[in-house]
């Protein structure tokens, strides 16, 4: 495919005469006007500001995302519409039509052209060229819609899944709208590749100068681009039908106003009087849909409490960690399966744990202990509800427990105080025994005298403590 011409980002330009002098007749005019139309559209449709702008918001996203988002699905799908993008803007496809555009005979060449006879055109190794960039782009064109449509689906998959919900709003409504602008701009190629094959037929006939040896160019887009495209090019949408019969069976709705009777049309803010026809009412269907989504709902309920029902009947019966590894396996797998995020989670930490203790029971260790305590470990998690019991606790967790933290304080604060009271204690006796030991022997007769009034002074506050401090001062000379 690589190998084929207007699979090319880059067509070699033919080096010939890009015009030439041919007879000029009605016919001819008509062709190059229609062409001309044609042209302008699809001009119009790949420069128009709408698509510039949507263009530029998928760049964004795809800037924003480029490290949060690099494994997604989604993300490598909005990657490569950027990709088909990005290679229909080095093909100058616009460049190539505005070119046609000028080598056209605009309004008043043709008019001239008619009355002379003759009238200058693209020749015909220019037309054969713009013939291959108009099948490449539309080859294009329908690899971009279909990129399109499976980035739509995996956004949509994931919508269901209620992940990134408004991320994957953005992206859903961007991808929809490119994708109604890109079919737009396939169709428009379409007809304008028909309009080009109509002047190089009569281009040929006047001038022939072939400049595609090796490739024959197909009769109309739908056989180029294969049965599973070309439904893009005819099939209409199945809402425009819906509308369209509507229309037609809808009758016209009386509205009473002042008085007169007057036909209008539908309109929501008006209040209408409807026949016994047109009485529709919802509320059966939406009984009935509600009763579904319920009954639904509760299947899926009792089938997961039997699944953990089991698996706790497992859980007891197991004698060993190997055992009980195998049923973590199991449950692990089933929990990924129905998108059971918490219970894997909890149950994947049990299982590592469990592979532990497996190689401690492999090495003789008693485990029997532990082994109750993790089957019923093991049953919680199967179904997380409530608080985690004491059992499953770790030893961090008790501490860090509200009522143990409390009495901790409690007890600390009574260490602290007898440890102040013992402190004090010493203190005193510590003060008294250097009191009372003081050195008999070798003492002066000043010191013995200082000693007595010392041990005059103790008596007399030992005796009347209440005595006032000038009486003191008195007493020892002062």
């Amino acid at each position: 495919m690589a190998a084929e011409v207007w699979n090319r980002v880059k067509i070699p330009f033919p080096s010939a005469v890009s015009c030439v002098r041919i007879h000029f007749r009605p016919t001819t005019d008509t062709n190059i006007k229609t062409l001309l139309v044609e042209n302008e559209k699809v001009l119009r449709l790949i420069g128009s500001e709408i698509l510039q702008t949507e263009i530029r918001v998928l760049y964004e996203l795809l800037y924003v995302l480029n490290n949060s988002f690099r494994g997604n699905k989604t993300f490598k799908g909005l990657q490569q519409v950027e990709q088909c993008i990005n290679r229909l803007k080095k093909m100058n496809l616009d460049v190539a039509l505005q070119e046609l555009r000028e080598l056209c005979p605009n309004k008043i060449q043709r008019k001239l052209g008619i009355k002379v006879g003759e009238c200058d055109v693209p020749s015909q190794p220019m037309l054969e060229w713009l013939c291959l960039k108009v099948l490449g782009a539309a080859k294009l064109m329908s690899c971009t819609l279909n990129r399109c449509s499976r980035a739509f689906s995996l956004s949509k998959q994931q919508m269901k899944w209620e992940e990134f919900v408004v991320l994957n709003v953005v992206i859903t409504s961007m991808l929809s709208r490119l994708w109604v602008m890109f079919r737009g701009v396939l169709c428009c190629l379409s007809a304008l590749y028909q309009q080009l094959l109509e002047l190089l037929k009569e281009v040929a006939k006047a001038q022939p100068m072939p400049f595609l040896t090796d490739f024959s160019l197909p009769v109309d887009v739908a056989l180029f681009l294969g049965s599973s495209d070309a439904f893009l090019l005819t099939k209409r949408s199945a809402h425009d039908a819906k509308v369209k019969n509507q229309k037609k069976k809808m009758p016209s709705v009386l509205v009473k106003n002042q008085g007169q009777t007057k036909k209008a049309k539908e309109d929501l803010g008006v209040a209408v009087e409807r026949g016994a026809a047109l009485d529709t009412d919802m509320k059966s269907f939406l009984k009935v849909y509600t009763n579904y989504t319920k009954g639904k709902s509760a299947r899926q309920k009792t089938q997961k409490e039997e699944r953990k029902q089991k698996f706790k009947k497992q859980v007891r019966g197991a004698t060993t960690f190997t055992d009980m590894e195998k049923c973590l396996e199991e449950m692990i797998q089933w929990c990924k399966s129905q998108r059971m995020k918490k219970e894997k989670c909890l149950l994947s930490f049990l299982n590592l744990k469990c592979q532990r203790m497996k190689c401690l029971e492999a090495a003789g260790y008693n485990v029997q202990k532990r082994f109750k305590t993790f089957r019923k470990e093991a049953c919680w998690a199967s179904s997380p509800q409530g608080s985690v019991p004491k059992c499953c606790r770790s030893s961090a967790e008790m501490r860090r427990s509200p009522r143990l933290r409390t009495r901790f304080h409690f007890l600390r604060r009574r260490l602290k105080s007898a440890a102040v009271r013992t402190g004090l204690k010493t203190k005193r006796t510590k003060r008294k025994e250097e009191r009372t030991e003081l050195p008999e022997s070798g003492l002066s007769g000043d010191n013995q005298g200082s000693r007595k009034t010392y041990e005059q002074i103790s008596h007399t506050k030992e005796l009347d403590p209440n005595d006032d401090i000038d009486d003191i001062f008195a007493f020892v000379g002062l």
